[in-house]
């Protein structure tokens, strides 16, 4: 059991050139092949053949120059990940931005959704399970546009950029949200509260949690 409190958030504001992974292994961590100058702890976003992970950010647990393995993907599965068809891209973070004067940060969405299925020899349907809904994190700030981070999220958001907000939670856990963020910076303007403004990230895939 934890509380929020003393979380650390830092929006993505650069990338690295693409990376092209030429194979990638089906393993409880999966291992792919690429050139690269990658070292371990770096964050990539990974796009490619695997819907389950496109457009998911990852921490590397290993790298080397010709591998790096993506912490947490288990690819086991393949009818999740079919063999062979993970190959694809990873962009490497460069910079992160962080966010202070978080007032609040609430998630939306990531239910799961089910589809009722009329059958002809019973009066009773069934249930079955059909993914999740769209999932949002709102990120209310105290505004002050003299901060960095006010300007990096007006570039994400102005520039429709493909971003990540990332979550330090004390004790060693981060949250990973891959998306596009929506930056109104127009003040909420209540008596006796303060000055907020409020970014939206409409995230592209699952949260990555460590």
């Amino acid at each position: 059991m934890q509380l929020p409190n003393n979380i650390a958030f830092a929006v993505a504001s650069a990338f690295a050139a693409a990376v092209s992974i030429t194979a990638i292994t089906n393993a409880a961590e999966a291992v792919a092949s690429a050139t690269n100058t990658f070292a371990v702890g770096d964050f990539v976003e990974y796009t490619g053949g695997w819907s389950a992970a496109t457009g998911r950010v990852f921490r590397l647990k290993a790298a080397s120059g010709t591998t790096f393995t993506l912490e947490g993907l288990d690819t086991t599965d393949t009818s999740l990940f079919p063999a062979g068809a993970g190959t694809g891209t990873v962009r490497k973070i460069t910079t992160w931005v962080p966010v202070t004067g978080v007032v609040s940060a609430e998630v939306s969405g990531g239910d799961g959704k089910t589809v009722e299925v009329p059958l002809l020899d019973t009066n009773m349907p069934v249930m079955l399970p059909d993914g999740f809904t769209a999932t949002t994190v709102t990120l209310t700030t105290a505004d002050d546009k003299s901060l960095p981070h006010h300007a990096a999220l007006k570039a994400v958001s102005d520039g429709v950029k493909l971003t990540c907000l990332r979550g330090l939670i004390p004790g060693g856990g981060v949250l990973l949200y891959a998306g596009y963020c929506s930056f109104n910076e127009s003040p909420s303007l209540g008596k006796g509260s303060v000055m907020a403004v409020k970014s939206i990230f409409s995230l592209q895939n699952k949260v990555v949690r460590y």
